[in-house]
């Protein structure tokens, strides 16, 4: 048998035996050589080619297969190899590299065998590319079901936030910064008088009041290496696995910043006491810095929330008072035409009429009002506009608060029933 003819007969196994068949089947091809297998996707060999440390040519008598995934205008397409094999030189030294991706319990699973004269050139190979595609080079390192890659999209949004761009209460936005501005400097202070060197942070608040902008300009500001959790969540392994895989990443890069948005959607009943545990258990976390959000704070256990050694630091983002509504509308104001503008005068009466709206609600009430001023071909006043939307906005907000409560209000009625009746 052949490369070829392994790679068809393996991808018509189930999936339970693919592994096997290809590893039974490479060490009677490759029989003088070390066979070791993995299936991490951080091993990102085409990248590490394109930055000239390796060299690859796909094998000819072998059908490559590879995927290439969406790129916006502009940028280059992103390609990756699914089924193939690929000769590589590596530091003077012949490689191959097996690739193949087939589904297993409804996920993609893409595994890769590296074949080599022996052990420790297949395991230095595979750590050299594996640390150099984790590495943070100006990107955000994502996290997402159990595998790491790398944000270019976030991390350009990213550079694009700041505190100047952001209306929040003087004395909060000061507070934040001053907050890790002395954390990132301060290791030897907290060293001398044997304090741990870790910090957990919490913005808590309704959405739509600048959390994510905040935790935008804090990583745009303080320029560290930041970690950002999408979800613990995968169909194979455990919570268990992914989460210690998060934090045994950020030990390695300290210092560092963990980004835990929506903490509250993260973390539930089976994976609570094993997060806590790698947030103040054994390990030191020296330099970690764990930022987290969370609209919901009453989802949270008390056991994240209410104690001070695992988030000291909770940060309360309320609905913006009238002086941050003035600001915010005032900002959004002068961006416009002329013609799109309100006046001078009308500008106190819209923040009178926006009390309870929150920076997500103003930014909607901009762009319907536009949007409803288009429709009408400017044949009405912009204020005018604006006012009226603003009226239908509230009665938004009244709808949807009132089938909040009723919801919640079922859900009790539910558990006490069931109390009940147990």
């Amino acid at each position: 048998m052949d490369l070829k003819e392994l790679i068809s007969e393996a991808l018509s196994l189930s999936s339970d035996s693919i592994s096997y068949f290809v590893g039974r089947e490479l060490s009677r091809l490759y029989s003088e050589k070390v066979i070791i297998e993995a299936a991490f996707y951080s091993f990102d060999l085409v990248s590490y080619a394109k930055a000239e440390l390796c060299s690859i040519v796909g094998e000819a008598a072998v059908f490559n297969k590879s995927r290439i995934d969406w790129a916006p205008s502009g940028k280059s397409f992103i390609e990756e190899p699914e089924n193939g094999c690929f000769n590589v030189l590596w530091q003077g030294r012949l490689l191959n590299v097996l690739f193949l991706t087939w589904t297993a319990e409804g996920c993609r699973d893409r595994h890769h065998w590296i074949i080599a004269d022996d052990r420790k050139t297949a395991e230095d190979f595979l750590r050299a590319v594996c640390d150099w595609s984790t590495e943070v080079r100006g990107e955000i390192l994502v996290f997402d079901g159990g595998y790491w890659s790398k944000d270019q999209e976030l991390f350009e949004t990213i550079k694009s936030a700041s505190f100047d761009n952001l209306i929040l209460p003087p004395e909060l936005k000061r507070e934040i910064q001053d907050d890790f501005a002395n954390f990132f400097a301060s290791r030897e202070m907290y060293e001398r008088h044997h304090i741990p060197w870790k910090r957990g942070i919490l913005l808590i608040g309704p959405p739509g009041n600048g959390k994510t902008h905040t935790v935008k300009a804090l990583i745009n500001q303080t320029k560290q290496p930041c970690l950002y959790v999408k979800s613990f969540k995968s169909c194979w392994g455990t919570d268990h696995d992914r989460i210690r895989a998060v934090f045994e990443r950020a030990r390695k890069t300290t210092p560092s910043i963990i980004v835990l948005e929506d903490l509250d959607s993260l973390i539930d009943d089976e994976n609570r006491a094993f997060f806590l545990n790698e947030l103040d258990g054994f390990a030191a976390n020296t330099g970690v810095v764990v930022l987290a959000t969370t609209n919901h704070p009453e989802k949270l256990d008390p056991a994240i929330l209410d104690r001070p050694s695992r988030f000291d630091r909770k940060y309360y983002f309320n609905l913006p008072a009238p002086p941050e509504r003035l600001a915010y509308l005032g900002s959004w104001n002068l961006s416009l035409e002329p013609k799109l503008r309100l006046s001078e005068l009308s500008l106190p009466k819209v923040v009178e009429a926006t009390d309870g709206f929150s920076f997500a609600y103003l930014k909607e009430l901009f762009l319907s009002s536009m949007m409803q001023w288009m429709a009408e071909k400017g044949r009405g006043a912009m204020d005018v506009v604006m006012m009226n939307r603003a009226a239908v906005l509230r009665e938004q907000m009244i709808s949807a608060d009132s089938k909040k409560r009723k919801k919640r209000d079922g859900k009790k009625k539910a558990r006490k029933a069931s109390a009940c009746r147990s």
